[in-house]
């Protein structure tokens, strides 16, 4: 053994029954309740019954799944068993998923009823895949379904084109077959795969370590957030973004708090219900939903009970801070953080917040900046930030070129170009490539481009971000109309939203007589992004 053993899915829950707290609630929320002896029960139960269908140490585990208990006892379990969980985004469509299934060269799916159709078209594209696991009953039409086995049957059914066989996830569960225990990981095992399109464009998958998901609690969850046993947590962040599952996983359980899960889509007034309903001290968020609560006419009390606000995913606008604060009485710190750090490591603190400013470095992380030339840079002055800390990813799945630019030894180029103030503060100024950030999800134009480009109507485009009136980026098309041809702009973001995921479609199209271009013939998107804006800020 190369090091001493650790296991995180042990850190997470055994050590929470072995410390007595037991009967203390572990999870909660619309889609069920589970204690901490219940959670580390069906967690090692499901882990046995993983490893007896076949699931090897350190293959890939990918999930499709909704925010409920049922996703974190599979990630919990699959960790115990020494394999490796992949929560992939449940907003892509079925062409977008299967991409990702190929990628990761994913063997099992874990699936939750309601993405049946969009699973079962990816499936169609990833011949690698010979298990599906679902949690409930199939919405998929039957003629449609891969055949069903029964838990620990032979893998019957599969024909020449390796139709993936069903199993269902309670029958795991529920295998009768005596607890196997955790497989002896260590720090540098590999424990979870997370989907980022990062500051590079294409999905590609940042690699944590066992030891990440302890190092990010130790880091930020324990010396930031003063997380504690009492703490309830609610994040609209889901658990397949770093941010969400350290929310709702990394920082409850190893602080043997409660995390509040729902697998219903985030909207103001299901979250402020949510919030009545369930009492969390605890709020995260991104920029983007603040501004949809201030937006909405949800009541200033009800958020009585959250003694602190998160914000990550993009810059919180100090305007959103002081009509959010103002309006329910709760103070928001906001933080940098990013999939390849696993969470956030520069941040406002409690009590000590900057409006508008990312905070300070996060204990046991260190910050710098960089000029183009990678030399370091004055207080005051623009640079490239790079940050290096244990929770560091190791790199991208088969993504050499791309893991060489951002992973450089030590420190993790960020994409992102800061300002250091003389008090250690940072403050962001933007990133340091085209990448559009919506509502706290990276977006690759050239990828909503192409999209456009398939419409006849279209002869050229680009699209850039617009900052709205609240400081939000926005993804905006503008379109050069294709010789002899009208744009219709309601109907080429309605062409992007059934061909791309929802949030990666325009939210304007604006029509173009022209782009400008280089003499190179390159769009000139520093100025394709001032004319969006003058012409935006004319409405």
């Amino acid at each position: 053994m190369t090091s001493e053993s650790f296991n995180a899915s042990v850190f997470l829950t055994d050590r929470q029954v072995e410390a007595g707290r037991g009967d203390h609630l572990a999870i909660t929320g619309p889609a069920g309740t589970l204690t901490y002896a219940q959670l580390a029960a069906q967690v090692a139960e499901l882990a046995t019954g993983l490893r007896a269908l076949g699931v090897r140490p350190e293959e890939r585990v990918l999930l499709v799944m909704s925010d409920r208990p049922e996703t974190a006892i599979t990630i919990l379990a699959v960790m115990r068993m020494g394999a490796v969980a992949v929560p992939v985004s449940t907003m892509y469509n079925g062409a977008e998923l299967g991409a990702l299934f190929r990628d990761c060269r994913a063997r099992v799916v874990v699936a939750t009823p309601e993405f049946d159709l969009v699973v079962s078209e990816a499936l169609s594209s990833a011949p690698e895949v010979e298990v599906l696991i679902r949690t409930g009953p199939a919405k998929t039409p039957e003629h449609e379904r891969p055949e069903t086995a029964t838990p620990g049957g032979p893998a019957s059914g599969q024909d020449e084109q390796r139709t993936a066989v069903t199993y269902e996830w309670a029958g795991l569960l529920a295998s009768g077959k005596p607890a196997a225990p955790p497989y002896e990981s260590w720090r540098d095992s590999p424990a979870l795969w997370l989907y980022t399109s990062g500051t590079t464009g294409a999905p590609k998958a940042a690699m944590h370590r066992h030891g990440a998901i302890r190092d990010v609690y130790e880091t930020y969850g324990r010396q930031v957030l003063g997380i504690r046993q009492e703490d309830r947590c609610l994040s609209v962040a889901r658990l397949f973004f770093a941010y969400g599952i350290g929310n709702s996983m990394f920082f409850p359980l190893a602080a043997g708090a409660t995390a509040i899960l729902d697998p219903a889509r985030p909207t103001p007034a299901g979250v402020a219900a949510r919030v009545r309903e369930e009492r969390p001290t605890l709020f995260f968020a991104g920029p983007t939903f603040f501004a949809a609560l201030l937006a909405s006419d949800t009541p200033g009390d009800a958020f009585s009970s959250v003694r602190l606000g998160v914000s990550a995913g993009e810059a919180l606008p100090a305007e959103i801070h002081r009509r959010f604060t103002g309006r329910f009485g709760v103070d928001i710190i906001d933080g940098l953080g990013s999939t390849e750090a696993l969470h956030i490591f520069i941040s406002n603190r409690p009590g000590e917040v900057r409006p508008g400013s990312s905070g300070t470095v996060v204990p046991g992380y260190e910050a710098r900046l960089l000029d183009d030339r990678g030399a370091p840079v004055g207080d005051g002055d623009p640079g490239h930030l790079y940050v290096r800390g244990d929770s560091i990813a190791t790199g991208y799945w088969c993504r050499t070129a791309a893991t060489r630019q951002v992973f450089q030894g030590e420190w993790l180029r960020t994409g992102d170009t800061y300002v250091r103030e003389e008090d250690g503060v940072y403050r962001c100024l933007g990133r340091s490539n085209d990448m559009i950030k919506a509502g706290g999800i990276w977006v690759s134009p050239m990828e909503v481009e192409a999209r456009l480009l398939q419409h006849e109507s279209v002869g050229e485009c680009a699209v850039v971000a617009y900052i709205d009136g609240e400081g939000l980026e926005k993804p905006v098309a503008c379109v050069v109309p294709a010789a002899g041809r009208a744009v219709d702009a309601g109907e080429l973001i309605g062409f992007c939203r059934d061909g791309l995921a929802s949030f990666k479609r325009p939210r304007e199209v604006l029509v173009l007589g022209e782009l400008p271009k280089t003499a190179t013939g390159k769009i000139q998107r520093v100025v394709v992004r001032q004319i969006a804006a003058d012409l935006l800020g004319k409405h």
